[in-house]
């Protein structure tokens, strides 16, 4: 799901400051683009994007000032009395009271940045589109097995934890334990973290809860990480079907965005972190091109190919 977000909840991130309209914080920023108005200064309001933050730099009070007082005061009112997030001044520049108090009076937060314009935009961007990045909490546990951001999942009880806890042990990472926010950072990618209230934390039955930072030290842990395949334990079931040679790429879907599975039965006496290792380092093999059962079933065909040709050899043979 989609974030909510307003306009107080740049100002502190971003480092701006409030030039009027402190009480007008609270109007909803709902797209990451952001938007200099140039062409709505000039009078042109046909493509006129009301949701986006609007950003006003040199080159723009530089084109008002060329209006002259009266229709540079006009264009100002028309800009403050749309329904826009909010203004953004940057270059620290200063706008007259006249100006605020008509943005004031339109009920329109006006905001100001020290940073380059051009500069600035981007950094904004970049966090509007953290935020508003659709996103959804998923039962499981993250771990980085050499680089792949692998995502276990499974019911309560099944080993998820106790798996990541011997991962962490051979050098691995953590992401996050129990809950896992995933969002779609872009058209495929997804990131995980864990919540705040649990990051680096993890709970083991019988011990409780473990930090694992202190435990195993910083590089035992990360913040965040994208997530490359999704392992599925489910307890052993007798007479179902499991993949032996692994030819069917399966797949799962999160967020819109398909990601490979493996599906892992869970009896007594399997190492599943020995297992879950080695699923990664041959998700990294199949990324590179190398896929070992479709290699392995193309040469076992073209050597019945070519026995199947020397039992026809041999009959020919045998007739004469």
């Amino acid at each position: 799901m989609k974030k909510e977000l307003f306009v107080k909840d740049i100002v502190e991130p971003c480092g701006l400051e409030v030039l009027c309209g402190a009480d007008y914080l609270e109007r909803p920023v709902r797209v990451s683009d952001i938007n200099r108005p140039g062409l709505m200064l000039a009078g042109y309001l046909k493509y006129f994007e009301h949701q986006r933050i609007q950003v006003i730099g040199t080159a723009e009070l530089t084109f008002l000032e060329s209006l002259g007082e009266t229709l540079a005061v006009e264009c100002w009112k028309t800009l403050t009395g749309l329904e826009i997030p909010c203004v953004i001044i940057t270059r620290g520049q200063s706008l007259p009271d006249e100006w605020l108090k008509m943005a004031e009076d339109a009920h329109l937060a006006v905001l100001r940045t020290s940073q380059p314009t051009t500069r600035f935009i981007g950094r904004l961007t970049d966090y509007l589109e953290r935020c508003l990045a659709p996103s959804i909490t998923i039962h499981g546990v993250l771990v980085d097995v050499h680089g792949i951001g692998t995502l276990i999942t499974g019911d309560s009880g099944i080993g998820k934890s106790e798996t990541a806890l011997e991962l962490i042990k051979r050098g691995h990472r953590l992401v996050a334990d129990d809950a896992v926010i995933v969002t779609l950072v872009s058209e495929d990618t997804l990131l995980g973290r864990a919540p705040d209230m649990i990051r680096h934390l993890m709970e083991i039955r019988g011990l409780g809860i473990l930090d694992i930072k202190t435990l195993f030290g910083i590089r035992a842990v990360r913040l965040f990480q994208e997530i490359n395949q999704t392992i599925h334990l489910e307890e052993w079931q007798h007479g179902k079907y499991y993949d032996r040679l692994g030819i069917d790429d399966e797949k799962t879907e999160i967020l819109g965005v398909s990601v490979p599975k493996t599906v892992i039965p869970v009896r007594p006496g399997r190492n599943l972190a020995g297992i879950v290792e080695v699923a990664a380092m041959n998700y990294r093999l199949k990324t590179l091109g190398f896929h070992t059962a479709r290699d392995f079933v193309t040469r076992q065909t073209q050597l019945q190919e070519q026995e199947d040709v020397e039992d026809i050899s041999d009959f020919r043979h045998g007739l004469w």
